[in-house]
């Protein structure tokens, strides 16, 4: 799963930066818009909305946008059918890219994201392609640069995590989708400090490409992130520090 804590680490970094904060808003109150029309207003009751607000509280959304948010999914007043979707297909390489995204607009989105992937060396494939390739799991991130790696992961293994991904700076813990909240909590009572919660599509298994097709690769990603209706990118491929120590240079 290195690959997906390489890809989290360059996401998680633009995120922080002024110029993104502003889509990663946007980004966010779709999640909180969808997660109420699908499961109601009330966050003890819908846990998928208390993990929209919890992503949003992590990335500093303002609690009035989040309450704009929650009001304007569960009042009257007439507003876009937000759907969620799924894309599959390779990059460079071959690598295998998922794409969610939450749109009103399927043809709209489909045509933006099958010219990303052209342009971008890649080819968008036909629904469950690279799917099985991945599988829902909880991702919980935690920056490391204070912290006692080894005593981390133990907590987080002991808090009931299935894995733990130990990288430069940050850690990624996972769990079963279903265990995420549990494990969050417990690390919580533990004062750990927590960057990050969210059900993602992890690799199974990664693949490694050449620098060029990894690169571009990465290039790719994070074009595919930065449109509007896209919720997250995953791949299968396992990024180097060198790839994406570089990419990050060049960003």
């Amino acid at each position: 799963m290195s690959g997906h804590s390489k890809w989290a680490s360059i996401k998680h970094q633009k995120a922080a930066t002024d110029a993104k904060r502003g889509q990663l808003f946007t980004k966010l109150t779709r999640e909180i818009i969808v997660a109420v029309r699908k499961g109601g207003p009330s966050q003890d009751a819908n846990f998928s909305l208390r993990l929209a607000v919890q992503r949003a509280r992590d990335s500093s959304m303002p609690m009035d946008n989040i309450e704009r948010a929650i009001k304007r999914a569960s009042g009257d007043a007439d507003g876009a059918i937000l759907k969620e979707m799924l894309f599959e297909g390779y990059g460079p390489g071959g690598g295998a890219i998922l794409v969610q995204a939450l749109s009103d607009n399927r043809n709209r989105t489909l045509q933006g994201v099958r010219h990303l992937f052209s342009r971008g060396g890649g080819n968008l494939g036909e629904a469950g392609c690279v799917g099985w390739l991945f599988e829902s799991r909880g991702v919980i991130t935690v920056r490391t640069e204070s912290l006692d790696t080894e005593e981390l992961a133990l907590k987080a293994i002991d808090a009931g995590a299935d894995d733990v991904t130990v990288e430069t700076g940050f850690i990624e813990i996972y769990t079963r989708p279903e265990e995420l909240e549990a494990v969050r909590e417990a690390l919580e009572q533990e004062e750990i400090p927590i960057a990050s919660v969210e059900v993602s599509m992890v690799p199974k298994v990664t693949i490694q490409l050449d620098d060029k097709a990894a690169f571009q690769t990465l290039r790719l990603m994070e074009k595919l992130d930065e449109v509007d209706d896209v919720r997250y990118v995953a791949s299968n491929v396992d990024f180097s520090d060198e790839i994406t120590e570089k990419y990050q240079e060049q960003s």
